[in-house]
């Protein structure tokens, strides 16, 4: 009989202005934790940015000492800007991605007219993460699944009785992510959410994003089993084809996020801000009829 998967400890984080959750995932059995998918935050018309939302984290790791082994996206977001390095900078760890973010750097690259100076090797980051890879937070093992489709580089993390799913998926009531921005695929979308279904019934899955559909109370936390018996998208009898035309019917109505332009430029960087110019200003740029 196989033992039971471990049980993290996960302390949840919501940021309003965008949406997102970020957590505190710890090993039961030691101080040791991750932080996953934190959000710097932004007054984008007054071009401002701050912390408020990081250092919430930073207390919370601090107040129960704790000590940061990774800080781990799932995705290059489109609709918040990572605080990874300021938090690496206040607490350590390292930063890991999927390994296919040369891919979301090459394309983004080319939408923002980067130069040469932009290196697409994803160097930004302290790891690249493939398919299969497994490392370790304390005495917990992570597992990656490699969930395309919302972008080229989406990663699952898998860890014990967990999963931290990015925008692949939403809470049941809110379906699943759009797959319309350059380099996703809502049939490779289809086929990842699949793979995370795959997971036991009992896998506590948790989203990256809520909105809070018709009104309901915000929430982030649901189970694989729920999942399959109620996603509005994704419930156990929907095929691939049905699926493909739904998406793309539904992503072809809606807007770009309202942080797409700066969320890009600073995420496909592993959140560091644009370099500054000869006058030590920093600039986001706006493409126009690009996206």
């Amino acid at each position: 009989m196989s033992a039971e998967p471990p049980n993290p400890d996960v302390t949840a984080f919501f940021d309003e202005a965008s949406n997102t959750i970020s957590y505190v995932v710890k090993d039961p059995k030691s101080h040791s934790c991750a932080i996953i998918d934190s959000v710097m935050d932004i007054d984008y018309a007054a071009g401002r940015i701050a912390y408020n939302h990081a250092d919430a984290i930073v207390a919370h790791v601090r107040e129960h000492a704790l000590t940061v082994d990774w800080l781990l996206e799932t995705h290059v977001h489109a609709d918040h800007l990572s605080a990874a390095p300021y938090l690496q900078e206040k607490l350590g760890g390292k930063i890991g991605i999927g390994a296919k973010i040369t891919v979301v750097q090459e394309t983004f690259g080319k939408v923002f007219n980067e130069g040469t100076e932009f290196e697409r090797d994803g160097s930004q980051f302290d790891r690249l993460f493939e398919d299969g890879d497994t490392f370790g937070v304390g005495a917990l093992d992570v597992r990656v699944m490699h969930t395309p489709g919302h972008t080229p580089a989406c990663l699952t993390y898998v860890i014990g009785d967990t999963a931290f799913v990015g925008d692949t998926l939403f809470m049941p009531d809110g379906g699943s992510a759009r797959a319309d921005f350059p380099g996703g695929d809502v049939g490779t979308l289809y086929d990842s959410i699949q793979k995370v279904l795959a997971l036991p019934d009992e896998t506590r899955l948790f989203m990256c994003h809520d909105y809070g559909p018709n009104g309901r109370d915000i929430r982030w936390e649901t189970t694989v089993g729920d999942e399959k018996a109620h996603n509005v998208h994704v419930e156990g009898s929907t095929t691939r084809a049905a699926f493909i035309a739904m998406c793309n019917e539904r992503d072809a109505a809606l807007d770009m996020p309202k942080l797409i332009i700066p969320s890009l430029q600073v995420n496909m960087r592993g959140g560091h801000l644009p370099d500054p110019d000869k006058n030590g200003k920093r600039f986001l740029k706006v493409p126009l009829n690009s996206l």
